[in-house]
């Protein structure tokens, strides 16, 4: 009899929050943590579009190397938005559902302009991957915080990737010295 009310309450359970994945974190934890990634996931969403944008828009005398450049950050960005959702779920939250979702949790600001120079694009990309590293190493820091080994892993890999991205964006922005 116990045994058949704890499934009823279980069944309950499962239809008032059928995508709830069960998981041995706490509510607060997968609360927080699902917060922060969707936070994450909309920003990665919105650099990933950026660079693309400067990708398909990128003019110039280095435009070669700068268009294969940012095709391959692009590439890398994206690689990373699958796994954040899927973490979000396998914690037992809910990920993001639409454009309009992504555009209110992002922090990136959109660069809807006609034109931009390449150097201001390199440059605003550099400093979207540099805010990018900071809002990766919170959630770090979050997750430390829940104990969330899994989510820590995943994020020290995605904060080198950013910094390297930052690092080329970076000296590639570094204004030429004449006679060098």
């Amino acid at each position: 009899m116990a045994e058949a009310k704890a499934d009823l309450k279980k069944a309950a359970e499962r239809r008032k929050a059928p995508l709830a994945t069960p998981t041995d974190l706490g509510g607060n934890a997968v609360r927080d943590l699902s917060g922060a990634l969707n936070e994450l996931l909309a920003d990665v969403f919105a650099i990933y579009l950026k660079t693309k944008n400067f990708h398909w828009h990128m003019s110039g005398p280095h435009f070669r190397d700068y268009h294969l450049m940012l095709d391959e950050q692009s590439d890398q960005i994206f690689a990373m938005t699958d796994p954040i959702a899927e973490r979000v779920r396998k914690i037992g939250g809910i990920t993001i559902h639409s454009i309009g979702n992504i555009a209110k949790l992002q922090r990136v600001k959109d660069n809807d302009a006609d034109y931009v120079d390449a150097l201001d694009m390199i440059a605003e990309l550099r400093d979207d991957n540099k805010d990018l590293v900071t809002r990766l190493r919170s959630v770090h820091d979050l997750a430390d915080e829940h104990n969330d080994v899994a989510t820590a892993s995943l994020l020290e890999v995605w904060i080198d990737e950013t910094e390297r991205r930052h690092w080329f964006l970076f000296e590639t922005s570094r204004p030429e010295l004449e006679g060098h």
